[in-house]
């Protein structure tokens, strides 16, 4: 089709287009599941998840497209079926409630994520890089636990679906795709300042292979201070032996709770 159509994938985009009709209509399957607003559809492409959305009645259908060449594409082949909006989806307002779905471009697959974590998004069934949908959905204790798996956990649930191969993609990429939904935390974050909850959490995977005894000192300023977060936050007594990723998501939350308007040095 992309011969047909004499598209050439941008790499700047990062655009693989998923091709394989099955997998197609497992996401759609996932994402008409429960829900009950509208469904936009991040980056339509070529349409084959725009049509398996279709066929799986999810109507309302709004396709926010970057590419002005596959919006064009998108509007001829499915017309007053799909509403096409030619709009980067960094900057897209999204309507409350909504469900968002897509394959989203490899190499811009997280900040897309980390935006719609933050606009709080309710429901967001995507596909991405498998490696990145295992971190997100990472325990403590494992090796791809970090930053990005207690991100996550502030703003939702997230739940690991089916690994999609190379060659269900064209062009085919060097890495798998994997099924990806999240669910947004009901009611408030459990961190009075997201910014500074990130400054910690950054602080403190800077040097994963340090001791939090270690690690917290350099953040609070002093080993005092370090004692007096750890012991408001309730951390384990053996904390100052553990890793950053040894730890669960809330005991980072607690953290911030305890350290909100504390200076963060490296």
């Amino acid at each position: 089709m992309l011969e047909r159509l004499e598209l050439r994938p941008s790499r700047r985009w990062g655009q693989s287009f998923l091709a394989d009709p099955f997998v197609a209509d497992a996401e759609a399957a996932l994402a008409v599941d429960g829900r009950t607003g509208p469904i936009v559809e991040i980056g339509g492409g070529l349409g084959v998840l725009t049509e398996a959305l279709l066929r799986r009645g999810a109507r309302p259908l709004t396709v926010v497209e970057h590419d002005t060449r596959l919006a064009g594409h998108l509007r001829a082949t499915f017309g007053d079926e799909v509403r096409v909006v030619e709009a980067d989806a960094l900057t897209y307002r999204f309507p409350v409630g909504a469900t968002v779905v897509g394959n989203l471009p490899f190499s811009t697959a997280t900040p897309m994520l980390l935006a719609l974590w933050a606009a709080r998004v309710p429901r967001i069934v995507v596909m991405v890089q498998r490696e990145v949908a295992e971190r997100i959905a990472a325990t403590p204790g494992s090796k791809k636990y970090g930053r990005l798996s207690i991100v996550a956990a502030l703003y939702g649930t997230p739940e690991l679906f089916q690994s999609v191969p190379s060659r269900s993609f064209r062009p085919v990429p060097e890495v798998e795709g994997r099924l990806l939904v999240f669910r947004a935390r009901e009611g408030d974050l459990p961190v009075p300042s997201v910014p500074r909850f990130e400054e910690l959490v950054r602080g403190l995977f800077s040097s994963r292979r340090k001791q939090l005894g270690n690690l917290l000192p350099r953040i609070a300023g002093s080993h005092p201070a370090a004692e007096r977060w750890a012991s408001g936050a309730r951390w384990p007594p053996t904390w100052s032996t553990a890793r950053p990723e040894d730890l669960p998501p809330e005991a980072y939350f607690a953290l911030a709770r305890v350290a909100p308007s504390d200076p963060v040095r490296g």
